[in-house]
């Protein structure tokens, strides 16, 4: 969470007249000229807070001393919580004894916040708390626009009362728990005190068996240093010409490390997995950059995974399904995600083309009649960008269409679904009730099993969609299956109301699968991971019987391949 100085003291400018949130039932502000007076949970000021950091005197209120902080943000509820990319945290500050924490949200859903409870949010003279936005970039390499609040903290380490509501004019209660600040100066340097420090590197390591590992050295730390600020500068979107040179050295210097140095790898966005996770076999796929085009090409655009794996079977799956039904046309590929391809060439050589690179390789072979065929779920962010870009070169070609995404025209309301929506349906819910070796979806619905399909999730108008893929599944009769989304977007789709509707039908069983193109970093880690917040292990904490997870994308489903295929004829006539 690296952020500048300026930042900072902008934020400490905001906030540090902002209004109190009470823990008390009232829920009534403090005027904002005076705010509150910060407390420990045992109510005396002075002590040393969380971090262990001195704290001031009784005269300034706070338990720690007046500064910036990195702080843990907890709540009660996966529906409220602070943006993936900031891992839990908040930036607290310290000003005159009052605290205020800053945080980024999930999206721009959450329209306002209250300090205290739901229904005094709603009476008449109620202060509410203001967004601002922030944009923020994903590890996928997706970016958006999304809301933070200002919330003022009356004490550490111990809940008080926050109302939200959002877009959909519906408050809701919710307990907050701010604890664990650590001074910003320690965080900034490298995300975490153990990286701005070394303190973590060199004394906090140990060996398998628990006993402490031999200190890490200077020399070590300052190597895992060098890679992991590579990495961090490879980490990006835009793509320049140094960009394939230094995915390059990137891959050099990392194995040029130790085993012992390569596990101190850590920065803004580097870590030890960046290059030492095993994802499969990238030989297995191909990257479909050739030239010798022809004059027709149907060009796939995909968003893009690291994972080889998938790579091969669910894109791969598609392009290969297209090629064999158009074998007039040079089937060729491109990402539009850079970091996931910077990923790819940096860590296993293989290079793919940008859609910007894959339109220019085709004008120089003399492509005349082209087709591009997104793998996009929806009419969503991704697909309007991909057009803009292709209206960019449209001029270099004779003609060129883009054919439909996946699921076809987005429609007005939740209610409004169609054929492509029904056969996607109808084809994961059948490769779910196979995998899980049940012989038809009612009876598994008979064995008390619910299945749980997870999408992305969106701020775009087009997040309806979830909403329309949950009424094709109960038309269809599919009791049993649920949406959900990653994001929480649409909030009905949030992990907490899909656990609330799956307990609500009775079901005490649960199978998660993705309801995405490719089983990449969401279905392996959002969805599958070992993390306290994986849709995972939330749902065996919500006390299911039994939960499992299926990592199958559905690019590798043949139906759903079938569907692409069709589209793209339409395009092809």
């Amino acid at each position: 969470m690296k952020k500048t100085i300026a930042l900072l003291m902008t934020l400490m400018l905001v906030t540090a007249t902002a209004a109190g949130c009470g823990s008390g039932s009232s829920g009534a502000p403090a005027a904002a000229d005076t705010g509150v007076t910060a407390q420990t949970e045992a109510g005396e000021a002075g002590k040393t807070g969380g971090s262990g950091q001195e704290g001031t005197t009784a005269e300034s209120g706070a338990p720690i001393a007046d500064g910036m902080y990195q702080a843990d943000f907890n709540t009660d509820s996966s529906m409220f919580h602070v943006n993936e990319t900031k891992d839990g945290k908040g930036i607290l500050i310290v000003s005159d004894g009052k605290m205020t924490i800053h945080v980024v949200m999930p999206s721009k859903n959450t329209v306002n916040l209250f300090c205290g409870t739901a229904e005094d949010a709603q009476k008449e003279g109620a202060e509410l708390l203001e967004p601002l936005t922030e944009e923020v970039t994903y590890s996928d390499g997706t970016s958006e626009e999304v809301n933070t609040f200002d919330i003022p903290v009356p004490y550490l380490d111990k809940e008080f009362d926050v109302a939200l509501v959002g877009t959909k004019g519906k408050w809701y209660d919710h307990k907050v728990i701010v604890s664990n600040p650590v001074p910003l100066d320690e965080v900034i340097p490298g995300d975490s005190p153990e990286a701005a420090s070394g303190e973590a590197a060199a004394d906090g390591k140990k060996t398998e068996d628990g006993a402490a590992a031999t200190p890490a050295s200077e020399e070590d730390l300052r190597a895992a240093k060098a890679v992991a600020d590579k990495i961090d500068a490879i980490y990006v979107q835009q793509w320049t010409e140094e960009t394939d040179q230094m995915c390059m050295d990137a891959k050099e210097a990392w194995d040029a490390l130790t085993d012992e140095q390569k596990v101190l790898v850590e920065g803004e966005f580097a870590d030890p997995d960046y290059f030492g996770s095993d994802t499969g076999d990238a030989s297995e796929d191909d990257p479909l950059n050739g030239n010798d085009i022809g004059e027709k090409e149907l060009l796939v655009v995909s968003f893009g995974t690291s994972f080889n794996n998938s790579r091969a079977a669910d894109i791969g799956g598609i392009e290969k399904a297209l090629q064999e039904a158009y074998p007039d046309w040079s089937v060729r590929r491109a990402f539009t995600a850079q970091i996931i391809l910077n990923h790819v060439l940096a860590r296993d050589g293989e290079k793919i083309d940008n859609v910007e690179q894959a339109l220019e390789r085709a004008a120089a072979n003399g492509v005349k009649q082209l087709v591009i065929q997104p793998t996009h779920l929806m009419h969503g962010a991704e697909y309007d960008e991909l057009a803009k870009t292709v209206e960019d070169f449209s001029s270099m070609f004779e003609s060129v269409k883009i054919a439909e995404p996946l699921l076809g025209k987005v429609g007005a309301d939740a209610a409004e679904i169609n054929a492509d929506k029904e056969a996607v349906a109808k084809a994961v819910t059948e490769a779910a009730v196979a995998e899980a070796g049940y012989d038809s979806l009612d009876a598994a619905k008979e064995d008390g099993t619910a299945f749980v399909l997870l999408g992305h999730g969106t701020s775009h108008t087009a997040k309806v969609t979830y909403d329309q893929m949950q009424a094709q599944m109960e038309q269809l009769g599919y009791e049993n299956v649920f949406i959900g989304t990653v994001e929480g977007e649409p909030e009905d789709t949030a992990c907490e109301a899909v656990i609330e509707k799956v307990k609500a039908a009775g079901y005490t069983k649960v199978v998660l699968r993705p309801l995405m193109v490719v089983a990449g970093d969401h279905a392996n880690n959002d969805m599958a991971g070992e993390e306290e917040d994986s849709w995972l292990n939330m749902f065996k904490s919500a006390g299911f019987e039994k939960v499992d997870t299926q990592i199958a994308g559905m690019g590798s489903i043949p139906a759903v391949q079938k569907i692409y295929v069709e589209h793209a004829g339409v395009a092809v006539k």
